[in-house]
């Protein structure tokens, strides 16, 4: 059985400026924030072994669960969770909801349905879409007085989108709910990537947000 993983291990930005593992870009696209540098952090690992408030899961709309990232958290909370998720009538792409986490070691499981990249590109809503992903985990978050949430890389799996684009998206959106003063229980938002094209990714965006 893997180790379960605490907050206090999951190095913020800050720490990894601090060791020199991540360089900040010298043309940032956002101003130097030291405060959300501290809150932002990062970590390629199983996101079903972080103790944390929450975690977001890569769901599909019917919120039953399915392959990668979502078969694996239904499985590691048992079958309740597929149980309040049939009462829950689905979820929009772009949309998110939140149950119990059961098994797992965090509190809850937010089920945010990402877009399907090609089908969604064509109609120029695949970054719209995206956003809304974790702009309404993190307002769930919030509303339930949450202090930390991990996101998995939201549709950068079977859904088919890059994920250096998926990378900056979700950053970018993040950075701009920290920006507006939404963030007044959370105090931890952690990228949590299981596959190495994903950590690349983040690696690669992150100084520049």
């Amino acid at each position: 059985m893997a180790t379960l993983i605490s907050i206090d291990e999951i190095p913020t930005l800050t720490l990894l400026y601090k060791r020199k593992e991540l360089q900040p870009h010298t043309e940032p696209l956002h101003p130097v924030n030291l405060d959300h540098n501290a809150k932002i952090a990062i970590i390629t690992n199983d996101i079903t072994k972080l103790q944390l408030d929450s975690i977001v899961n890569a769901a599909n709309e019917s919120l039953l669960g399915g392959g990668g990232v979502d078969g694996a958290i239904h499985r590691a909370a048992g079958p309740d969770l597929y149980d309040e998720c049939e009462q829950l009538d689905g979820c929009d792409t772009g949309d998110a909801k939140i149950t119990d986490a059961y098994n797992l070691p965090c509190k809850k499981v937010i089920h945010a349905v990402g877009p399907v990249y090609y089908r969604t590109k064509r109609e120029g809503r695949h970054e719209q879409l995206l956003r809304g992903c974790y702009r309404k985990s993190l307002e769930l978050a919030e509303e339930n007085g949450l202090t930390s949430i991990a996101f998995s890389a939201l549709s950068t799996g079977v859904y088919g989108y890059p994920s250096g684009e998926a990378a900056h998206t979700a950053i970018s959106e993040v950075r701009k709910f920290l920006d507006e003063g939404n963030a007044k229980s959370l105090e931890r938002i952690v990228f949590c990537n299981f596959l190495e094209k994903d950590e690349r990714a983040y690696n690669e965006a992150l100084p520049w947000v």
